[in-house]
């Protein structure tokens, strides 16, 4: 075992703010499966072996003299203490910092937050411990059975040793060490309440639950006796009927540094042209930077047993960046660099492979587990539509896996549910976009289609507004917005109509003669803050709404792309009148007055902004449609 010791001078750090937070809910909070902290730093050991591996394929010198890689777990029950030590990679001063310092890493706050407030409702430690491990920052779970952790690391091939220490509140020392091998060794020393980890059987049982798949030899250290505790062959090479349920389930919390269970397990083989196996996993709950900007994917290639790279961008489209595990290769060449990955056939056969494969588990899934798969599609849905989006190869099959809400009812819908139920005369899918589904189903733009029992679907994703227009159709059936252009409903009949009801009263010639004239009035006061009005078919209980001109921007595409100041201006929008409301029937009988156009200017104003609120838009003048507002509540009020 190598051994290890601090110099004197020591530097004090303070813990970046949410770490703090973060130790804080681990040391005081979580207690149900403290065990699970040997797991974690295992896992980290084991990766630092992998690091290094991989590093002395091209430069061999930093193994030399120590070629066999391992995991020693020792227990010193004179200073209560267990040391987990690997002779992996290493670190220096700044990997130090940023690994055990820092959770660099956006949503950090977000997380901690939900964190806070399941701990506030009483929910059980285990789920805040399932968010925690999102951050894959599994070594803090040493605190919730130390008082103290030191680590001390040197990185292979530098001169230099470092300690980092801490108590976990709040901050952590640094300094300079001596350690005569590279590698990294975490020493805890247990709390008083945590002495049964000091027990090598304790130990060996937990090593044997959580890590007997490391394929890397992990050894219990007992005095002058050193013992093998895990089988430490790669799980993937196995065949499935050699690995139970628990293995599968414990090689996904180690490869995804996740502490939820995997909703689907891929193992498989391919053989043929090329080789190659892969195991992987599809989270059950979101992984909280799924949607980083850097949209990397975290499944793991090895070669020949290898680990070559966690970050290879040609091996899965970046839609399918939830998937964990592993995919081992045996015709690369094992001293491939990350720069022949790009636009290497093997690979791109490889990736072609697993797509494959996870569209059709996906397909399979969403017909024999419907309710699941809705689980699946909350978590991963805006995912799938990013394919939808970039993928035109695999657009049919996505398309056949796309679920969404709508007004037909609570639970989700396919596009094939919705072809079937479209009405008679009904030529497009309709659909609206915003941002939540409660919002849309208050949309004016939609009653009309409701009255005629025409289901709509709620689009809620900000990739909604990209991926729709981009892939226009679905089994020859065209996607429209309701929010677009006119909308002749004119011919398309529900259920209901062929109720028995009273005969609809036509519209007087006077009536009419007063619409036409009240619209030429809104024209005139409106001038240019409107491209045109008219009369609607798509509104039954609101007044008014704004649409765009058919073939321009969707309003909400058109809000999204100002907010992130990807568009100067918004087009001008159209305004439909409800000729059925009694407020637009009232300004239409005022419109024929004399001096008609002065009487209604401040209503006209006060419609027009009343449709832009209710669009979830600020108004364009706020004074004058305060001023306007209390007028008509005085005169209202006399």
């Amino acid at each position: 075992m190598a051994k290890s010791s601090a110099k004197k001078k020591a530097e004090k750090l303070s813990f970046q703010a949410e770490v703090s937070r973060l130790l804080h809910i681990v040391a005081h909070s979580l207690y149900s499966e403290r065990e699970i902290f040997l797991r974690e730093l295992i896992s980290n050991a084991s990766d630092a072996c992998d690091r290094l591996r991989y590093e002395a394929l091209t430069k061999p010198k930093l193994t030399k003299g120590d070629p066999d890689l391992h995991i020693n777990i020792s227990v010193d029950k004179r200073s209560s203490s267990i040391t987990i030590a690997d002779n992996g990679i290493g670190m220096n001063r700044k990997e130090l910092i940023e690994n055990l310092g820092t959770i660099a890493r956006s949503g950090t706050a977000a997380i901690l937050d939900k964190i806070a407030s399941d701990k506030t409702e009483k929910k059980n430690d285990k789920d805040g411990m399932s968010l925690i491990g999102q951050f894959g920052v599994g070594f803090y779970s040493a605190f919730m059975v130390a008082e103290e952790v030191t680590v001390v690391t040197k990185k292979a091939g530098a001169a230099g040793a470092f300690q980092w220490q801490s108590d976990g509140n709040g901050e952590f020392t640094l300094s300079e060490a001596e350690r005569d091998s590279r590698g990294t060794s975490v020493t805890l020393r247990i709390k008083k309440d945590a002495k049964e980890f000091m027990e090598p059987d304790r130990l060996r049982h937990i090593v044997k639950t959580y890590s007997d798949h490391i394929p890397v030899p992990i050894n219990l250290v007992e005095g002058e006796t050193s013992s093998r505790v895990n089988d430490a062959s790669a799980l993937w090479t196995r065949t499935r009927s050699q690995i139970k349920g628990d293995q599968y389930k414990e090689f996904y919390h180690h490869v995804a540094h996740a502490n939820d269970d995997p909703w689907a397990t891929l193992h498989f083989r391919a053989e043929g042209v090329i080789e190659y196996s892969g195991l992987l996993f599809i989270p059950t709950a979101r992984p909280f930077n799924i949607f980083h900007p850097d949209r990397k994917n975290q499944v793991k290639l090895y070669v020949k047993r290898v680990f070559i790279t966690d970050n290879c961008e040609e091996l899965l489209p970046s839609w399918l960046r939830f998937l964990r595990g592993v995919v081992d290769s045996e015709d690369l060449d094992l001293n491939v660099s990350r720069e022949m990955l790009q636009n290497n056939p093997i690979v791109a056969k490889i990736r072609k492979g697993i797509v494959t494969r996870v569209l059709n588990e996906l397909k399979k899934r969403a017909t024999k587990e419907p309710d699941s798969y809705a689980g699946f599609w909350d978590a991963f849905g805006p995912l799938i539509k990013e394919g939808l989006y970039e993928s035109f190869e695999n657009r049919s099959d996505l398309l056949a896996l796309f679920r969404c809400h709508s007004t037909h009812g609570e639970g989700l819908v396919s596009l094939a549910d919705y072809i079937k139920r479209m009405k008679k005369g009904q030529d497009s899918i309709y659909y609206i976009t915003g941002e939540n589904i409660e919002t849309l189903m208050k949309s004016p733009q939609i009653e009309g289609f409701q009255a005629r029992d025409i289901e709509v679907l709620l689009l809620a994703d900000p990739i909604d507004d990209f991926w729709v227009p981009s892939v226009g159709k679905f089994d020859e059936t065209p996607f429209k917005s309701v929010t677009q252009g006119g909308a002749d409903l004119s011919d398309i009949k529900s259920a209901s109509s062929k109720k028995k009801k009273t005969p609809a009263k036509k519209d007087s010639p006077g009536t009419q003669e007063g619409m036409e004239q009240l619209i030429r009035a809104l024209k005139e006061i409106y001038a240019e803050s409107v491209s045109d009005v008219r009369t609607s078919e798509r509104l039954t209980a609101s007044a008014v709404c704004l649409v765009a001109e058919e073939g321009s921007l969707d309003m909400n595409l058109e809000r999204l792309l100002q907010q992130h100041q990807q568009l100067d201006k918004k087009a001008s929008r159209i305004l439909e009148l409800n000729p059925d409301h009694e407020l637009i029937k009232a300004l239409a009988k005022t419109a024929k007055k004399k001096n008609g156009n002065t009487q209604i200017a401040d209503a006209a104003l006060l419609l027009l902004d009343q449709a832009h609120i209710m669009e979830g838009e600020s108004v364009t003048d706020p004074v004058a449609f305060a001023r306007r507002m209390e007028t008509f509540m005085k005169n209202g009020l006399q």
